[in-house]
C-alpha cells in the first residue's frame, strides 16, 4: 500500500488571561481561534493562504467545525496545536486538530473543520476544485 503524503504544522501558543472564564479555564469559543491560528500557519508553510485564495477569486467559508474536549486548559499553560490536512476528491479543505501539552503530549482537545470554495464575485458555491487548488494538490502530492 502506498503511503500518502501527510501535510501538517505544529505551533506553540500560550493561554492568555483574556481567553479564560471566571473559573480560570479556557472559554470554549477560543478553540475556534486556536484552530484558525493553526490554519493560517498551515497556509504559510504550504502556500495555501487566505489572501492568495482571495486573489484567485475565492472565499473559503467553514461549513463544519467540531471540538472534543479532553482536559481543561488554564491560564498560563503553553500548549501546542497540530493541524493535519486530510485529502479528499471534493472541492473542500479538510483539517483535523490536536491541542496538546508541548512537553508531555497529553491531549487537551481534538477538532475537525471543513471549508468549501465560494466564488468571490457571485457568492456561489464552487462544486469542482478550482484550478489553483487542483495544482496545489498535485504539487504537494495529496491527490486522492
Amino acid at each position: 500500500m502506498e503511503k500518502e503524503n501527510i501535510l501538517s504544522v505544529t505551533i506553540p501558543f500560550e493561554i492568555r488571561f483574556s481567553e479564560v472564564d471566571s473559573m480560570g479555564v479556557v472559554w470554549h469559543g477560543n478553540y475556534a481561534k486556536y484552530f484558525e491560528d493553526a490554519r493560517e500557519a498551515f497556509g504559510e508553510k504550504y502556500d495555501l493562504g487566505y489572501l492568495m485564495m482571495y486573489d484567485k477569486g475565492f472565499f473559503e467559508p467553514i461549513v463544519e467545525l467540531s471540538f472534543k474536549y479532553k482536559r481543561p486548559m488554564i491560564y498560563g499553560m503553553q500548549p501546542e496545536i497540530c493541524v493535519v490536512y486530510l485529502p479528499c476528491e471534493a472541492a473542500k479543505i479538510i483539517f483535523d486538530y490536536e491541542i496538546r501539552d508541548a512537553a508531555t503530549k497529553e491531549v487537551y482537545a481534538l477538532g475537525h473543520s471543513v471549508q468549501v470554495f465560494m466564488d468571490r464575485n457571485t457568492h456561489q458555491l464552487v462544486l469542482t476544485n478550482p484550478d489553483f487548488y487542483a495544482e496545489w494538490k498535485q504539487k504537494w502530492e495529496v491527490n486522492v
